[in-house]
């Protein structure tokens, strides 16, 4: 399931953003829940909560204009295969409908993104109708812009629009947007987040069929190869097998592979009713079983796999895990 997140690629794009407003490294650390081991995953999903975070603390210090920053950030391929599906078609509407059917690529798929036509008017909605709220300020801003950017690129012309609508009231001038959007047709308090252009429709953008279907269908490889991140637990038990595997298994080690103070991750661990030597325990018990089961390596082997002096401790952990001996848990697995 990806709903509920966006792409690993949007939540780096949102992260370089907030460097590029003045957000410290610190900041986006605490907030972003992506980290630099997994930052290059790109079939990796991050939780929508992360995402607000990260719009909260642009916007609040990037200030006005600060939506545009982002879009000034993802320049065109930052966002991988949807980038492109501006060109997946022969006209522009069409494209656009493509770009909106594959918008999980780079949000969460409950979004609602639409294509809205009108006789001469084309216009991209974004979102539904809704309370004004601050936090959507630079995302309704960064949205619109970045659409307005590909439009542009897909159809090589300066498309200016003729009317550009936000939810939230404004509270300041605004010169910025007019200078972003090239019009003075903005308005504020509207029901919907849009942008509407003027006999754009049928302007050319892809003049091959067959490779707008294979980008369509490369973005559906990636969004059904697609997965969350772990949590900040599961990205401990990783970070402590590849500990172990390395011989270097301290809490030291694993704070500072997760970006965070020994303090940090101590009082992570007591938030949720456990301690170090538990987790550790945990990652062991899970390897063992792994190891025991799928392998053929001997017990001596496992046990120095699992960090354990030799084989009589490993028998003893086992032991009070399951009741068993890891022959005994061998030759049960054999007889099924």
């Amino acid at each position: 399931m990806i709903e509920g997140t966006i792409p690993m690629r949007t939540a780096v794009v949102l992260q370089d953003a907030a460097l590029r407003v003045g957000a410290s490294h610190g900041h986006i650390a605490g907030v972003s829940g992506v980290d630099k081991y997994s930052s290059g995953e790109e079939h990796l999903r991050v939780p929508i909560e992360s995402a607000w975070r990260l719009w909260e603390l642009i916007g609040s210090v990037g200030g006005p204009g600060a939506g545009l920053c982002v879009s000034a950030t993802a320049e065109r391929g930052a966002l991988g295969v949807w980038d492109y599906l501006f060109t997946s078609r022969a006209t522009l509407a069409d494209s656009l409908r493509t770009v909106m059917e594959f918008r999980s690529a780079v949000t969460d798929p409950t979004v609602v993104w639409e294509v809205l036509e009108d006789d001469r008017l084309l216009t991209v909605r974004v979102g539904v109708a809704q309370e004004s709220d601050p936090l959507f300020i630079p995302v309704e801003e960064f949205v619109l812009s970045l659409i307005l950017q590909r439009v542009r690129a897909a159809t090589k012309q300066h498309i200016v629009p003729v009317r550009v609508a936000f939810t939230h009231r404004v509270t300041h001038r605004f010169p910025h947007l007019i200078d972003e959007f090239g019009t003075g047709c903005i308005d504020f308090g509207a029901p919907f987040s849009e942008i509407t252009f003027l006999d754009v429709g049928m302007l050319p953008t892809g003049d091959d069929p067959m490779l707008g279907d294979m980008l369509c269908h490369y973005a559906e490889l990636q969004l059904e190869a697609s997965r969350q991140v772990p949590d900040w637990r599961g990205k401990l038990h990783h970070a402590i097998s590849d500990a172990m595997i390395r011989g270097d298994l301290a809490l030291d080690t694993i704070a500072c592979r997760l970006a965070i103070s020994p303090r940090t991750l101590q009082r992570r661990l007591r938030e949720v009713d456990s301690t170090w030597r538990a987790e550790v325990e945990h990652v062991r018990r899970d390897q063992v079983t792994n190891l025991l089961r799928d392998t053929g390596y001997s017990i001596q082997s496992v046990a120095a796999r699992a960090g354990y002096t030799d084989a009589r401790t490993l028998r003893r952990a086992f032991h009070r895990w399951t009741g068993q001996t890891p022959g005994e848990f061998r030759a049960e697995l054999s007889a099924n």
